[in-house]
């Protein structure tokens, strides 16, 4: 009898543990729409997303600015919109059209505002 209790104790807590993980692994997908979409691209390129970040900021200074210049880049890249340098571009051209709707765009890029902006770092 208590074995089968403990069977069924076990059973139970693993098929929790299961759910939660399970649960974990979809808003983790959530999270990393920028680490899944844009870092493998930018992993090997000379200039860093926290290099083009400060260049955006230089170019754009406000959220709103950035974020919408960075958006309409993205999804239409040309070499005139760029904020990298002409040198840059020559090297390595400008990036592909991006393939993430409007709706995952939005969160990839606030979550890129998050991760380099300085301000969050002083409080």
């Amino acid at each position: 009898m208590i074995k089968r209790i403990i069977v069924i104790s076990l059973m139970l807590s693993a098929l929790l543990y299961a759910e939660t993980k399970s649960e974990n692994i979809k808003e983790n997908k959530k999270e990393n729409i920028y680490e899944h979409n844009c870092i493998p691209c930018h992993r090997y390129l000379p200039s860093s997303l926290g290099d083009m970040y400060m260049r955006y900021l230089k170019t754009f200074s406000g959220e709103m600015t950035l974020k919408a210049a960075l958006k309409a880049f993205l999804k239409e890249p040309l070499e005139q919109t760029s904020v990298m340098s002409n040198l840059f571009i020559d090297r390595f051209s400008v990036k592909d059209k991006t393939l993430l709707n409007d709706k995952q765009l939005d969160e990839a890029i606030n979550i890129y505002w998050d991760l380099y902006n300085v301000r969050n770092k002083l409080k």
